[in-house]
Order: C-alpha cells, then sequence, then structure tokens
C-alpha cells in the first residue's frame, strides 16, 4: 500500500488504473439500528456490485462505484423482511437499487482510509465517508485471480433519506431509532 502521492502536475491517464470488479459471493452491506430503544435489530443486503478503479501507486487516486439491489435486504425475520421492502422503508418496487460512487478517498494512516461518497438510497443522494479499514495486499486465490479484500462502515440518518415511517411507543419514545451504522465487508477481483 503506497501513501504517497504522485508528483504534482503529473498527469494520470487510464493506463495508471487496474479494474476490479467486486466478487458477490465474498461481499456483503449490514446494517444495524435500535429497536424500540432497548436493543439493535441487524439486516444485511447481499448481491453487491461495482467496479474499483485502482491506481496501485496511490491508492488515494482510486475510485469505486457500488450497486446494491434492495430487494436482497434481509433479516432473521420474514414479516419484517416483508415491510423493509415495502414503501415504508426500501419502497423496491420504485427504488430497486441503493448506489454508492466515491468523490474522494484520503489515507488515513496504515491500511486504512477515508471514502467520500455519493450515497442513493430512495432516490435520495447525500454524501458520506465511509471508514476503510484493513485494506488487504492483493493476495492469489487457488484458480489463479488475484484479490484484495477491505471493510467499511459508516453511520447515517436514516430519515434524511426517506425512511420516516415510525411508531410512538406507549411509555415514551419511538419503534425504530434514526440512526442506522453501516458496515461492508468486500471482495475485488482483478479484471
Amino acid at each position: 500500500m503506497s501513501s504517497t502521492s504522485k508528483i504534482a502536475n503529473s498527469s494520470i491517464t487510464a493506463e495508471d488504473f487496474s479494474t476490479w470488479n467486486i466478487d458477490p459471493a465474498h461481499s456483503a452491506a449490514e446494517f444495524k439500528v435500535r429497536h424500540m430503544m432497548i436493543s439493535n435489530v441487524k439486516g444485511k443486503l447481499s448481491g453487491l456490485s461495482g467496479v474499483l478503479k485502482l491506481d496501485e501507486t496511490d491508492y488515494a487516486h482510486s475510485t469505486v462505484e457500488v450497486s446494491i439491489p434492495a430487494t436482497s435486504v434481509r433479516t432473521v425475520d420474514e414479516k419484517l423482511d416483508a415491510h423493509l421492502k415495502a414503501e415504508d422503508f426500501f419502497d423496491v418496487e420504485k427504488f430497486p437499487m441503493l448506489t454508492f460512487r466515491s468523490t474522494s478517498i484520503h489515507y488515513a494512516g496504515g491500511q486504512d482510509y477515508e471514502v467520500a461518497g455519493d450515497l442513493t438510497i430512495r432516490g435520495v443522494t447525500k454524501s458520506v465517508t465511509l471508514a476503510v479499514k484493513d485494506v488487504s495486499e492483493p493476495s492469489k486465490d487457488p484458480w489463479g485471480n488475484v484479490r484484495i479484500g477491505l471493510a467499511g462502515s459508516t453511520k447515517i440518518n436514516r430519515k434524511e433519506f426517506g425512511f420516516i415511517w415510525n411508531a410512538p411507543l406507549e411509555l415514551g419514545g419511538v419503534l425504530v431509532g434514526d440512526e442506522v451504522a453501516i458496515t461492508l465487508d468486500v471482495q475485488f477481483i482483478k479484471a
């Protein structure tokens, strides 16, 4: 991993980048939100697809785009899954995909980066920053593919993305918290 920058005024061309595709079988997005103000409910989204354009001499010049099918949302309860897919939450009929497109990447020390970008959920786009940890060194799998892996996390306010449904509790508070913690575990395969 190089944390050094290219010489100022040098131009970066397409040849400076390698292409890495998300491996959907080994990648997932998870979320966690407070339920009844007493515990957390977790869910998972799968079927990630996307491309990392990697500047192998300075990762900060790289870009990443990710798409996630909203229909893949699941928890440990089928009724909750159906509610999450309905209009109150993801509204998968109108908004079938969640997307993230990086706008900048900053080296944060060690094997860590801060990846800022535009997150779109339910047709609403907001700028978020992912804390990306443990970007691995490239490694060859038993079939000759070169892979890298990483873990990322961020927090969002669900209401900013149109998830406004809630229910008051008899003793005060609400059924669903506003803050949603998002984590990603992603593997990329070099094209």
